[in-house]
């Protein structure tokens, strides 16, 4: 079988050039997700645009919604555009979106400019994990994934200090316009961005790919294996050739449950703490708590991953997840919630993030992209619901049913994950395979 991508650039440094960069357009997906959570509590507390719980719920799913079709856009269009140009595309995309949100005079106004900025965070996170996985070392695809993902983290914990020293003194408007400065990210990422090596030989332009190759001193992968990729659903038919199709429903139906968790949890965090009486600043706290568990999450996740295998340390975060949401219903001394919350941020992001890493490196480099966004986006579904679900039991006064509805989502995600482990393990030793190019 022909090496892989992620083999010819190993050490080099066009590796780290391409994981610097896409952290970085990470970082600022994650500020623009998490900066509306962050934000949520002042704006309900000043009905700005005349918001009510189930109407911010609302606008959190519109987010997400935008996010579903970016993501399922995203992996057949970059695949057949290039990783490089969509990336481009998307953080142009999120970064005026949020200008839009800064300026509207309504709902309808602000929502749309979520929505659109959910397609751009959409289609940026699976073709950046696409992009890190090409020139991932070897051996250390899952945990090269899992320090990209510390970047969403960290927006996160950046958009709940902009929340705590921005929002009070100049407004919610103000924390928007923030979100409008990646746009100067962008002639970096169009200056210094290679593209993908595998992308270049499956589109059979071999001489943009020896003169990268060249110019950082990296080996040329071989060409993969049969024709290039050419036809617009070749690549996900391939996720449903042969009995392919059992797993890839397995990991469908994990990430929507995940999705459903993570982006409920995100959004109504802030919230439902201030409805316990914290106030702004320790309720924020909470953000950056989850969102540093999420970081060390990544990491742990990674690492393990990349010894026992993505899927069976998915289905563990998941279990142990389900298990920390649960107990956040539960009144507990406060320093004891500050440890949960940080352990259930530990185990919540990462266990999501490893159900793309498990995708991701078994999938062939020419369809790595398509299967990342098909399965992240079907998971948008989720992302979608939890929001939406969060705000209807807040605004039937039953915030603390939606804790136990999460972690009822995590325990499905468990079983996903769990059988589709099981499935690999049968299948031959433990841990994805680099899957043939077809």
């Amino acid at each position: 079988m022909s090496s892989s991508p992620a083999l010819s650039a190993r050490g080099s440094g066009l590796a780290l050039l391409v994981v610097g960069l896409c952290w970085l357009a990470v970082l600022f997906d994650g500020l623009d997700m998490f900066i509306y959570g962050s934000v949520l509590p002042h704006m309900l507390e000043q009905k700005a645009l005349g918001l009510t719980s189930g109407r911010a719920g609302d606008l959190g799913s519109y987010a997400t919604f935008g996010m579903l079709v970016g993501a399922l856009a995203a992996g057949t269009v970059a695949d057949r555009i290039g990783r490089r140009k969509l990336m481009l595309s998307c953080v142009t995309l999120f970064s005026l979106a949020s200008g839009l949100c800064a300026v509207s005079n309504g709902v309808a106004v602000f929502g749309l400019g979520r929505t659109l900025a959910g397609v751009g965070l959409g289609g940026l996170l699976p073709t950046a994990i696409s992009m890190v996985s090409d020139y991932a070392p070897r051996g250390r695809a899952a945990l090269t994934i899992g320090l990209l993902m510390t970047a969403h983290h960290a927006g996160g914990i950046l958009s709940a200090y902009v929340a705590l020293w921005i929002v009070e003194p100049l407004g919610w408007r103000a924390a928007f316009w923030v979100c409008v400065v990646p746009l100067l990210f962008v002639p970096v990422l169009l200056r210094y961005l290679p593209e993908s090596l595998s992308f270049l030989l499956a589109r059979g332009r071999t001489e943009e790919a020896r003169a990268l190759a060249g110019r950082y001193g990296v080996e040329l992968p071989a060409a993969p294996a049969g024709r290039p990729a050419t036809a617009r659903w070749e690549s996900l038919a391939g996720l449903f050739r042969g009995r392919e199709w059992i797993q890839t429903l397995l990991y469908w139906l994990a990430s929507f449950g995940g999705l459903l968790l993570v982006y409920g949890v995100a959004t109504w965090l802030p919230t439902l703490m201030r409805g316990e009486g914290y106030e702004l600043g320790s309720a924020l706290t909470f953000v950056v708590l989850f969102n540093l568990g999420g970081i060390v999450g990544m990491l742990v996740a990674g690492r393990a991953s990349d010894r026992f295998g993505a899927p069976r340390i998915s289905a563990i975060w998941f279990a142990l997840t389900a298990a920390g949401v649960f107990l956040l219903s539960v009144h507990m001394p406060p320093m004891l919630t500050f440890a949960v919350v940080f352990l259930t941020g530990v185990f919540l992001n990462s266990a999501q993030t490893m159900i793309y890493a498990t995708v991701s490196i078994g999938s062939a480099p020419a369809h790595r992209a398509t299967a990342v966004g098909w399965t992240s986006g079907m998971g948008r579904f989720g992302a979608v619901f939890g929001p939406w679900l969060g705000g209807q039991l807040l605004a039937a006064d039953k915030g603390d049913w939606g804790f136990t509805a999460f972690a009822l989502a995590g325990l499905s995600s468990m079983v996903f994950i769990g059988v589709a482990a099981l499935r690999t393990a049968a299948a031959g030793p433990a841990g994805p395979k680099l899957a043939p190019a077809h």
